[in-house]
């Protein structure tokens, strides 16, 4: 599945291959009720102190094809894999689809 950013969707590269983040409202609410205001997590990032608990909530809300049994501690695991430089473009991309709209 790939990502169609006409919806806003953001693809997550990965070692284990590319998911699907998908910005959904329900997700960004869920988010927003883990780490906080989406506009604080974007002052932050736009200021230079995104933080990894910041992306791994967003990104864990957002991911659009979750697998069965899949646990968040297992996702953030392969997330730290790849490296905070790595994901930093990804959260920028995911931000920009959800206060840029479709």
């Amino acid at each position: 599945m790939s990502a169609n950013p006409v919806r806003g969707e953001v693809a997550l590269p990965l070692t284990s291959g590319v998911r699907l983040l998908r910005p959904s409202f329900s997700a960004l609410v869920a988010a927003e009720v883990e780490a906080g205001s989406l506009f604080q997590l974007l002052d932050r990032a736009a200021g230079g102190q995104a933080r990894i608990a910041d992306m791994g909530a967003l990104f864990w809300h957002c991911l659009g094809d979750r697998r069965d049994g899949e646990e968040r501690q297992q996702f953030e695991t392969a997330l730290l894999a790849e490296g905070v430089g790595a994901l930093l473009p990804v959260y920028r991309a995911l931000l920009s689809a959800v206060f840029g709209g479709r």
